[in-house]
């Protein structure tokens, strides 16, 4: 089977489970165990990307710049990546002091069928001769024709890998093989998969999608992600060794990073709870589980039913705000009187 590139997005979807709190020596101290196991890449930030802090998805208790900084001193044959959203991100602001920085690989995402907002940051990010990838977010909301299509548009604007997000942790492995198989036959770029925990498949739909052909998986220590987190990286690194899947990776060390991340950075280790799952049934962005939690107390209302109502809405990452309208509607619905109106 061919060599997996293994991302490791501990230090940036880590920061969702954290409400973005992860601080400078924490960085430092992880960044430093990946570079020691040999970990190919290492993703940092705020959980929704550079340029994304705010009090909308959460303010970061460091700036983009301090974080980069702080991991790219421990950072030597690792490269170092980012997540950037269009929207949040912007080509001056973000894109060009992260380059400046030395970032390597610039991760360029959208919802799944909205590539055409990556454009420009694609192509500013290729014109500079950095290492570029499209990314698919929230891909179970589409199909594999509308997917490849979305793929497509990314490849023409300049992206070298295309990387389907599965952000709801809503796939079975049948879903993987389908739609990542797709983008394999259909494309001659590397093809990534990131799987989300909720129904306590990311690991197994790691392995579906290199059975299908993608060559970059995305794992974090511990699972350390947004809501039931995402395919654990010690376990993905040791499954594909049990199967013959290369990774270049010190297992060793990969579970010392485990380790490190569950005693230095988790303040809990990531659980399918009853809310995760149904946020996985509902096909909802596992980061919003800590809002809907929060909000659906005030309200007085069953989790469950604000993350089946957000599904029914198709409600994706970025309109957090939504929450809150979906609560007022149930509450209205059943009678609920606001907790602070009471």
């Amino acid at each position: 089977m061919p060599k997996v590139v293994i991302n490791d997005p501990t230090l940036r979807d880590g920061n969702h489970a954290v409400r973005h709190r992860l601080n400078r020596d924490q960085i430092v101290a992880y960044a430093r165990a990946a570079e020691a196991a040999r970990i190919p890449v290492v993703e940092v930030g705020h959980g929704n990307g550079i340029g994304a802090s705010s009090l909308q998805v959460g303010e970061a208790l460091l700036d983009d710049r301090t974080m980069l900084e702080a991991a790219r001193t421990e950072l030597s044959n690792s490269k170092l990546s980012v997540h950037v959203i269009p929207g949040f991100a912007t080509i001056q602001r973000d894109l060009k002091p992260a380059i400046a920085l030395g970032v390597d690989i610039f991760r360029i995402g959208s919802h799944c069928t909205e590539a055409d907002i990556t454009q420009r940051h694609i192509a500013y990010v290729r014109e500079q001769g950095r290492e570029v990838y499209g990314v698919l977010m929230m891909s179970h909301m589409a199909s594999k024709d509308i997917l490849l299509e979305e793929a497509h548009k990314m490849i023409s604007y300049g992206a070298e890998a295309i990387v389907l997000m599965d952000s709801a942790g809503a796939y079975l492995p049948d879903d993987v093989d389908d739609k990542v198989g797709t983008l394999v036959r259909s494309l001659h770029i590397p093809i990534g998969f990131h799987a989300h925990n909720n129904l306590g498949m990311g690991v197994a739909n790691s392995v579906a999608a290199v059975q299908a052909g993608a060559s970059i998986i995305d794992g974090s220590a511990r699972g350390f992600g947004a809501g039931a987190g995402n395919a654990q990286l010690e376990v993905v690194v040791a499954v594909f060794e049990r199967l013959g899947i290369e990774t270049g990776i010190d297992l060793y060390k990969c579970l010392d990073c485990g380790d490190l991340a569950e005693r230095f950075l988790v303040e809990a280790v990531p659980t399918i709870s009853s809310v995760s799952i149904v946020s996985g049934m509902a096909g909802v962005f596992s980061g919003f589980i800590k809002h809907v939690q929060r909000i659906s107390k005030e309200y007085g209302l069953d989790p469950r039913d604000v993350f089946f109502e957000l599904g029914r809405r198709k409600v994706v990452a970025g309109q957090e705000d939504l929450i809150i309208e979906v609560a007022f509607d149930l509450a209205q619905k059943s009678g609920v009187k606001h907790a602070a109106s009471s």
